[in-house]
Formats: C-alpha cells, structure tokens, sequence
C-alpha cells in the first residue's frame, strides 16, 4: 500500500507542469497629454510619473506553450494648458491580465500570440473650475496582444529584448453624456447611456512597451524600457486622450 501511495504521489507531481516566474518593478518619467472636452476644449500637457508590476508564468516543460502576464500600471502626471494659468491633476490604475501562446520561429527569437484584458480607474481634477471640476472614467477591455522576446551577448554579458503591443477591439466604459452632471448621474439617478459599448473606432486605445534586460547575474536584471499608453474615446459627444510616454528603469527577478 505505500509502494502504491508513492508510486501515486510520484504521478502526481510528474502530471503537474514546473513553473518559472519573472517579477519585474519599474519606475518611469515621461511626458503626458490630456484632453476632456467634459471638463474643457482646451489640451493640457505636462509631466508624468508611472510604476509598472509585471509578473510572468510560464511552464518550464516546453510541450505546455501558454503563459500569463499579470501587470499593474499606475500613473499620475500634472499637466497645463497653453496659456499656462490653468492646471490638470491625472491619476490612472490599469491592471492588465494576459494569455498567450507560445512560439519560438528560430533560436533564441521567442513569440508570444493572445489577448489581454484591461480593467481601468482613475480621473482628472481641473484645479481651478468651479464647474464640473473633476472627471472620471473606468472601462473593461478586451484587447489582442502579442510579445516579441530576442536574447543575444555583448561579449559575456548576457542581454534579452522585448516588445509588447497591446490593440483595441471592444470593451465597455463609464461617460456622462454631453451636458450630464455628476449630480444627476448619482444623486437623481437620471441614466443617459452612461455605460457605453466601444470599439477600436469609438476608443482606439492602444500600448507598447518595448525594453532591454541585462543579465547581471543568474537571478537579477537590470532593465530600460519604453512605455507608451495612448488611452483615447470619442463617446456620448464627448472626446478624451491621455497619452503618456515614459522612460523606464527596474529591475527583473527570476523565481
């Protein structure tokens, strides 16, 4: 009977597919663009600030070709219009969960092929109206996504370069209609299609993020990355663009 016991446990472990991880944390500076014609027709530009999580899964067992990506983003920037009088506070959290198959065309070249879905929060704060001050928005999309990953040497330093595209294709977001109040959204509960289908033509939202890792030592990566999130809608009479482009720094642990 405890030949059998092991014999089942030795199974069980065989049949459960080894995983690799990689956790990586990024800090980035950029600049960012903003446009709500809800709070104002005017465009605000500025700075930004953005952290980036990114956790992969992978199974280490090649027959098995699927892996997740977790990915936390939050960015906040503080923005101006052209006559510089008039300031924007931007907060935003995107968390981004993605699968995807994968290929390996040639050596040390590996493709990732899927879809990701994106959950979205945040809001501007116009810091000097008094009329319809702040703006917020949430949207879930589902958005094909696929990766590109190279390694190669410099001498005996080991480096891997990565690209990530992330495209629209449908979702659903929150808008007050055109002339709408906050008050009537939520306190006279006076729905004016403020739930919104989208698409790649009403929100063509997009994101790219492209890095190079060094390998310092079995474990641990420095990486240098760009990351580019252009967030745009054009619902309910109303427009809005946040584009942000950051340089990135962090640093890659393998678990």
């Amino acid at each position: 009977m405890r030949i059998l016991s092991s014999i089942l446990l030795c199974l069980a472990f065989a049949a459960t597919p080894a995983k690799a991880q990689t956790s990586t944390h990024m800090l980035g500076l950029g600049p960012s663009k903003i446009l709500d014609t809800y709070l104002t027709p005017e465009h605000f530009s500025g700075t930004g600030y953005t952290y980036l999580y990114i956790k992969d899964t992978a199974p280490t067992d090649t027959l098995r070709r699927w892996t997740s990506t977790i990915e936390h983003e939050v960015d906040f920037s503080k923005t101006k219009d052209r006559s510089g009088n008039t300031s924007n506070l931007e907060a935003t959290y995107n968390l981004y969960w993605a699968r995807y198959y994968n290929l390996q065309p040639i050596r040390h070249l590996r493709l990732q092929v899927g879809a990701a879905a994106n959950a979205r929060l945040g809001g501007i704060y116009n810091m000097t109206s008094s009329n319809n001050p702040a703006q917020a928005f949430g949207s879930i999309n589902i958005m094909p996504s696929a990766t590109a990953a190279y390694d190669f040497n410099i001498g005996s330093q080991h480096f891997s370069a990565r690209y990530e595209l992330n495209l629209p294709l449908i979702g659903v977001m929150f808008s007050p209609n055109y002339g709408q109040s906050y008050y009537e959204i939520f306190c006279q509960g006076n729905y004016d299609q403020n739930i919104v289908p989208t698409t790649f033509i009403s929100a063509p939202t997009f994101r790219q993020v492209a890095s190079i890792d060094w390998h310092f030592s079995q474990r641990m990566s420095l990486r240098l990355g760009y990351l580019g999130n252009y967030l745009q809608s054009n619902v309910n009479n109303l427009k809005s663009h946040i584009y942000a482009h950051r340089i990135m720094i962090g640093l890659t642990r393998r678990l």
